[in-house]
């Protein structure tokens, strides 16, 4: 199936780029704005651990199954598109998320919130790629940044705005007003058009395809260690007080906030291949000072230098995409983004495996070699 072309002509320029920007913002602040939520769901639903564990698994379905779907919707019926309606499915989620009781319409309102996740971030990137493609030059990091800055927006927000007294309901009817603003803003400026290339609806990923795919599994395994496990860490490991115990991710979110804000003139700077590089040697080296430092001051220097080395990779990686032959970008984008969100939703719980079969120090120091293998990998890439 061929893209429609009646816009061929057509460049995108500033106004695209800001749109794009915008469209990641978006994405990240969505995601984001449900965190502070999840307490509040699971008193109200009555959940216990275990049942909230499968429960949130629900996103994860809806975003994986969404991705490679919204690849092809984009290249048949734009970016634009597939864009605003994913951007919706996430304003109706977030509202009943915000209200819901019961565990059925809890799992039916976090798998449609997934898919639109899942629908915005693999077209956004898909957009990204055909944006910094016409430009000309690195502009993937920047935009990924503002994912970045969306999430801590989003959750620090929502937070600061259920600790003023309002209700979830309340607090999260800001979130989507902002969030239909930036549509508003971003929309006539969205890409009309998806990709050019033609392809089969769905394929596995193959060749530099597959090898760009578990690079980024990798670092988004990382990522989601970060996450997940570094409270956890550095309470029963490192000794530190559970109020402090959030420390960890912090520093690792603000170092890789800041890194991509600053990756383009970095990349353009070191090059593609040294970014990914310095950026695994780094991530190693960090992940490695977290989990054998003598005290939690250096377990959180470790986790910054994990966001350091973390933050540019894969949006190289992304670019490295935009300029393969092996596969269409409109299926290898989305196969790419489905399996980093394998590594965000998957990887953690192989952690815990490996914690409960041997320890948590054992499974951050095999997160240490995984991220060495991207280092020496790095070099093959072709950007």
């Amino acid at each position: 199936m061929t893209a429609i072309n009646t816009h061929a002509p057509f460049v995108p320029g500033r106004l695209e780029q800001m749109s794009t920007r915008i469209a990641f913002f978006i994405a990240g602040f969505g995601l984001a704005a449900w965190a502070p939520l999840v307490p509040y769901a699971k008193a109200r639903a009555g959940l216990d651990e275990a049942t909230l564990g499968l429960l949130l698994l629900c996103l994860g379905a809806g975003s994986i199954l969404a991705m490679p779907i919204s690849g092809l919707l984009a290249t048949r019926f734009g970016c634009r598109r597939v864009l605003v309606v994913g951007t919706i499915l996430i304003c109706l989620s977030l509202p009943l998320l915000a209200t819901a009781s019961t565990l059925p319409l809890l799992i039916a309102t976090l798998f449609m919130f997934g898919a639109g996740l899942g629908a915005v971030d693999s077209t956004v990137n898909l957009q990204a790629v055909i944006v910094e493609r016409a430009s000309g030059r690195h502009m993937m990091s920047g935009f990924h940044g503002l994912f970045s800055v969306g999430g801590i927006a989003g959750a620090a927000g929502v937070s600061a705005l259920l600790a003023l007294g309002l209700s979830p309901l309340w607090a999260i009817a800001a979130v989507v007003v902002l969030i239909l603003a930036a549509l508003a803003k971003a929309a006539p400026h969205l890409l009309p058009y998806g990709s050019e290339s033609s392809g089969p609806a769905f394929a596995v990923p193959h060749g530099v395809v597959l090898f760009i795919g578990v690079l980024c599994f990798i670092v988004f395994l990382a990522e989601g260690a970060m996450l997940d496990w570094s409270a956890v860490f550095l309470t029963t490991e490192k000794s530190l007080g559970e109020a402090y115990a959030g420390l960890g991710y912090a520093a690792f979110a603000l170092t890789m906030t800041v890194g991509r804000l600053l990756g383009d003139t970095i990349v353009r700077r070191l090059g593609a291949r040294r970014v990914i590089v310095l950026g695994g040697l780094f991530a190693a080296f960090g992940m490695a000072l977290a989990t054998l430092a003598p005290n939690w001051e250096l377990s959180l220097l470790g986790y910054a230098l994990v966001g350091v080395g973390c933050s540019n990779i894969v949006p190289v990686l992304y670019t490295a995409v935009g300029k393969q032959t092996v596969m269409p970008e409109s299926i290898a984008v989305p196969a790419i983004t489905t399996l980093g969100y394998a590594g965000i939703l998957a990887g953690p719980a192989a952690i815990g495996f490996i914690a409960h079969a041997s320890s948590l120090s054992l499974a951050f120091l095999l997160i240490t070699a995984l991220l060495l293998g991207v280092a020496i990998s790095g070099r093959r890439i072709q950007v």
